[in-house]
């Protein structure tokens, strides 16, 4: 356990935490196979980096599931605007990168023990690693890349980082059960990055249109529009 996760975290009701000296994503889903109820987050901070993973049991087909991965990015961006400088900028990628002042800084994942699109999963595993200090020493070797303290925010606290994104996850959780996705589309449409930009992915070339109503990437080429769901990003364990 680091100096960091040793310091007292409080969290809201129905989510509880585990700090872990492991990789956060592997110890949430281990926890989640053995039967864990959801809610856990697995966290492990460190000095130069965080990171964190929440346990969900969702009660729907897994392709509406994977809402969770773009919920837990804007819950990421509410939580840091809250704390960082009025100038700092969060935005998400569609494939789970997060940027902080449009470099790349961290990146979220989702976990599942089934990758089939129309079964309710028994677990999902969704959360973020961020780097909080530079690899290198000199970070104009990278410019493409950053960490969270090179952004001017070196007075975010990681712990108070955590329970934010907590709460707001937990808000999130409970608007999107109640009211459906179309708030949650709206504010990360928001925050997405690189909407109309130029956009690779499985082995094709086009433009970012957006994304379908499960959050799905519509990316056109000369011919035609494609439809990637967003199951296409998840991972299962090995």
């Amino acid at each position: 356990m680091s100096v960091l996760d040793a310091e007292p975290l409080t969290f809201p009701p129905l989510i509880w935490g585990e700090a872990t000296r492991d990789d956060a994503f592997e110890h949430a889903v281990m926890r989640a196979t053995l039967g864990c109820d959801s809610g856990l987050i697995a966290h492990n901070l460190q000095p130069t980096r965080m990171q964190a993973a929440l346990v969900v049991a969702p009660d729907v087909p897994l392709a509406k599931a994977m809402a969770m991965l773009p919920l837990c990015g804007v819950s990421f961006q509410n939580a840091l605007g809250a704390l960082a400088p009025p100038e700092v900028a969060v935005h998400l990628e569609w494939g789970g990168g997060l940027r902080v002042n449009g470099a790349s800084c961290g990146s979220l994942r989702a976990i599942c023990h089934s990758a089939d699109p129309t079964e309710v999963p028994d677990w999902l595993v969704v959360g973020f690693t961020l780097p909080l200090l530079p690899d290198g020493d000199d970070p104009g070797d990278t410019p493409d890349r950053t960490a969270l303290f090179a952004e001017g925010c070196a007075d975010v606290s990681p712990p108070r980082l955590l329970e934010a994104w907590a709460r707001h996850t937990l808000h999130w959780i409970s608007t999107w059960e109640q009211e459906g996705p179309r708030a949650l589309h709206a504010d990360w449409r928001g925050l997405a990055h690189g909407v109309g930009e130029p956009f690779r992915f499985g082995g094709r070339d086009g433009s970012f249109l957006g994304v379908d109503e499960d959050f799905g990437l519509l990316l056109r080429d000369d011919e035609t529009t494609h439809l990637f769901p967003l199951t296409s990003l998840l991972e299962t364990p090995s």
